[in-house]
């Protein structure tokens, strides 16, 4: 009797600390997330996740990694937009400074000079824009009625001319134009055709360009800048994509006018030409 008595007891006094072990022990500070246990629910020891039924945890981290990983790829697309939009502005730039350094070396050398009086009509075997004996040249613009007067002539070629030294190409292009309606037999013509090239040229437009060196050979072939106006409708072709047409011309140049600076470089550009 007594035995079970002190069994009873010891059972009595055992049960509430084991339903006090059991209580969970919650902070009074649970709802703003902290917690009197680490690691949280879930996580083992190691901080790794171990299941349960609380998965969406899991599933934000995840989508938010991928989220940004699309973004890093999307900026180095971006990235590589740029430096490419950039790489050619920067050469745009070049080949503009190119164009007004080769306008201004030839500025400064006194190209703009009046030359020898010049013909109307080509003589034989100058050198049309396809780099062969040119065929008939087109009639020439009909010439003013009024009387030659070369002073006047002069000072229209200059005005035109300093259009350029002020790299007004538009209006320079427009003069030279102009000039050469008015004045078509004046013998700064052949000058004024060729500069007429070079401010198209220096303005982007090379189907102009190539006409108006073209027109140099073939309108005033005994002129002084015919060497020159071949060697610069030869680098109009080129820039074209037009390398074979270009060869030909350079090749009909250094063998027409051998001696000139022009052939120089006509040879030049011959051999590193493919």
């Amino acid at each position: 009797m007594r035995k079970c008595l002190r069994v009873v007891t010891s059972l009595a006094l055992f049960l509430p600390f084991a339903a006090v072990a059991e209580v969970p022990v919650v902070d009074g500070n649970a709802g703003y997330g902290s917690s009197s246990s680490y690691p949280p629910a879930g996580y083992g020891t190691n901080g790794a996740y171990a299941g349960g039924g609380a998965t969406a945890p899991t599933s934000a981290q995840g989508e938010l990694f991928m989220q940004l990983q699309q973004m890093q790829t999307e900026i180095a697309q971006l990235r590589g937009m740029v430096e490419e939009q950039q790489n050619q502005i920067q050469s745009l730039k070049q080949e503009s400074l190119a164009r007004y350094q080769d306008l201004d070396s030839r500025l400064s050398s006194g190209a703009a000079g009046a030359a020898a009086p010049t013909q109307n009509s080509p003589a034989d075997g100058a050198i049309n824009a396809g780099g062969a004996p040119a065929a008939p040249a087109e009639q020439a613009p009909a010439a003013s009625n009024e009387p030659a007067d070369p002073a006047k002539e002069k000072l229209y070629y200059d005005a035109a001319f300093d259009l350029i030294k002020a790299k007004d190409f538009e209006k320079a292009s427009q003069a030279f134009n102009a000039f050469l309606r008015k004045y078509p037999n004046s013998q700064y013509a052949g000058n004024a055709q060729y500069w007429l090239g070079e401010v198209n040229l220096a303005k982007g437009d090379l189907q102009a360009a190539g006409k108006a060196f073209a027109t140099v050979s073939v309108t005033y072939p005994t002129h002084a800048k015919v060497p020159d106006s071949l060697f610069k409708l030869a680098d109009v072709e080129q820039r074209l994509g037009n390398t074979d047409k270009a060869k030909g011309i350079l090749r009909q140049l250094v063998s027409q006018f051998p001696g000139s600076s022009a052939a120089q470089l006509a040879q030049r550009d011959l051999q590193r030409l493919p």
